[in-house]
């Protein structure tokens, strides 16, 4: 006796559903039953919204931040320091640091972390462009707001060294950050805190 199933096309939004962080089996069977559920009109919004998005939203040559058919919002802001160089993880960690007001310099966005156990090296962030960037910026401190995890601190050693020797002052988030932890699971307060208190990272 055949087993009764969703058909195709409900299975195949499930499926894709299931790829989304966070989302597991039973949840993306419910978020997409709703879905179903939901006048056309909101299936068409959707998908438009996820098109425009994919389209017209890409990352900043400069920085790596967010940027649009109006430009970077960090990048076009002439009323930020462009003395102080903040350099994170992910595109999201811009703007949960920015929210603590404490910050109001430039930010470099590596991509990501080094991880040899995933296969990422140097090559696979954007150390380079941050490199190229301090040889034409007058930035006097680079502060690393990296994860506090093995694979943060082993990112944030690697551009003290890389760093090292020049004129540029290294520091990084002082305490308070979960340990294992990014930023966008800390509360503005504590990233306030992390910010304000920085530390010196070896030397300069």
């Amino acid at each position: 006796m055949s087993r009764v199933d969703y058909p195709e096309p409900i299975k195949e939004l499930i499926l894709n559903l299931k790829r989304l962080p966070g989302i597991g089996p039973r949840s993306a069977e419910r978020i997409a039953l709703w879905m179903h559920g939901e006048p056309a009109i909101f299936s068409e919004n959707f998908a438009s919204a996820i098109t425009e998005a994919k389209a017209k939203v890409a990352h900043c040559h400069r920085c790596g931040f967010f940027t649009s058919e109006q430009g970077c919002g960090i990048c076009q802001d002439s009323t930020r320091q462009t003395d102080l160089l903040c350099v994170v993880e992910q595109a999201v960690d811009v703007l949960a640091l920015d929210k603590t007001g404490a910050f109001r310099g430039q930010f470099q966005v590596l991509g990501g972390k080094l991880s040899p156990l995933q296969h990422i090296g140097p090559e696979d962030l954007n150390i380079v462009p941050l490199l190229e960037r301090l040889k034409t910026e007058p930035v006097t401190e680079v502060i690393l707001a990296l994860s506090n995890d093995v694979e943060g601190e082993a990112t944030s050693n690697y551009l003290a060294d890389r760093l090292s020797g020049t004129d540029i002052k290294i520091s990084r988030l002082a305490q308070g950050l979960p340990a294992g932890g990014g930023l966008d699971h800390a509360d503005e307060l504590t990233l306030f805190r992390a910010l304000s208190g920085r530390t010196p990272l070896g030397s300069s």
